[in-house]
C-alpha cells in the first residue's frame, strides 16, 4: 500500500468562538483545503484544470459535527471520492485529531465540472484524461494514518 501525506491543519484562534471551539464554518472551509490538497497530490491541480478550461463547481456541502475542535488541536482531514460519473462528483471527508485519533467530524461535497463560462463539462467524452483520473480514485479509502487501501 502506497502512504502519501494528508491535509493536516492547526487550528487557528480566529478560527475558534466565544466558547473556545471551532466555529462549524471552519469544517467546509478544511474540506475545499483537502480538496485543493489532494488534486495537487495526484497531479491535478486547480492551477492545471484551470488552463485546460475545466472547473469544479461546488453544488452542496454538508457536515456532521461529533466532538469540538479547539484551538491549538492538530486536525487531519480524509477526503476520499465517493461518486464520479464524468460530470458529477462527491467527496467525503473524515476530520481527526491527529493526537488522539477522534472522529471530529464527517461530510461531504457534491461538484460538477463545466468550462471557464460554467457551461456543463462531460469529461468521458471532452477530456478522457480527466476522467481517467478521477475514475481511478473512486472509492479509494486512505486512512487518518494517510494509506491507501
Amino acid at each position: 500500500m502506497e502512504k502519501i501525506s494528508l491535509y493536516e491543519h492547526r487550528v487557528s484562534y480566529y478560527e475558534t468562538d466565544q466558547m473556545g471551539i471551532v466555529h462549524h464554518s471552519n469544517y467546509i472551509r478544511w474540506f475545499e483545503d483537502a480538496r485543493v490538497d489532494f488534486l495537487e497530490k495526484v497531479g491535478f491541480s486547480y492551477d492545471k484544470m484551470e488552463e485546460m478550461g475545466v472547473m469544479i463547481v461546488v453544488l452542496g456541502a454538508s457536515c456532521d459535527y461529533k466532538i469540538s475542535a479547539r484551538f491549538g488541536d492538530r486536525i487531519v482531514v480524509v477526503p476520499k471520492i465517493s461518486e464520479f460519473n464524468g460530470f458529477k462528483m462527491t467527496v467525503t471527508y473524515r476530520v481527526f485529531n491527529k493526537e488522539t485519533g477522534a472522529l471530529l467530524a464527517t461530510g461531504e461535497t457534491r461538484h460538477c465540472f463545466t468550462d471557464l463560462n460554467l457551461k456543463p463539462v462531460r469529461t468521458k467524452k471532452e477530456y478522457p484524461d480527466v476522467y481517467e483520473l478521477f475514475h481511478s480514485y473512486i472509492d479509494v479509502n486512505i486512512d487518518e494514518e494517510g494509506i491507501w487501501s
